[in-house]
């Protein structure tokens, strides 16, 4: 599981009009399920997400977690983030589970994060969604299971 994380002040994502997930202070997090991916990948992308240390405490600018300042966590299933365009000029999602297998993943993978206590919001699977961010930094990091949870073949 690929995932950009965003430390952010206040997110949402719309879809035709309508709000359907929206945060104050928190994460912002585009997760893609690879092909590939299992519970095992889910899992440790959740703990990832819940314990990394992101959040100002006092003098240091990344002491706390996003259980430790009450915030949320506002997850948004992007299968463009598995891309592969190390070749050409147009991206290729192979590497992204196909969206009957990534659907379930991705609605376990947000029960998964609600089961660590952190309030969840999500946005709409496979809709067209306008997702609206004030990055609190701006703090952005990548999360990849696939370096550390099993070892793979390497694409390509």
């Amino acid at each position: 599981m690929q995932t950009v994380v965003q430390r952010v002040s206040q997110a949402k994502v719309t879809v035709h009009g309508e709000v359907v997930g929206e945060i104050g202070r928190g994460i912002l997090a585009l997760a893609a399920v690879a092909v590939d991916d299992d519970r095992r990948d889910l899992e440790w992308t959740a703990q990832k997400l819940v314990s990394l240390r992101i959040f100002p405490h006092e003098d240091k600018a990344f002491d706390r977690d996003v259980r430790e300042i009450g915030g949320s966590v506002l997850l948004v299933s992007n299968f463009t983030v598995a891309a592969d365009a190390r070749k050409g000029r147009r991206p290729s999602f192979d590497p992204a589970a196909p969206p009957n297998l990534a659907e379930g993943m991705f609605a376990e993978f947000a029960e998964i994060v609600r089961a660590t206590g952190v309030t969840v919001a999500t946005g709409k699977f496979a809709a067209d969604m306008l997702v609206s961010l004030v990055n609190d930094g701006p703090a952005t990091f990548v999360l990849d299971s696939r370096l550390t949870v099993q070892p793979r073949k390497p694409m390509g």
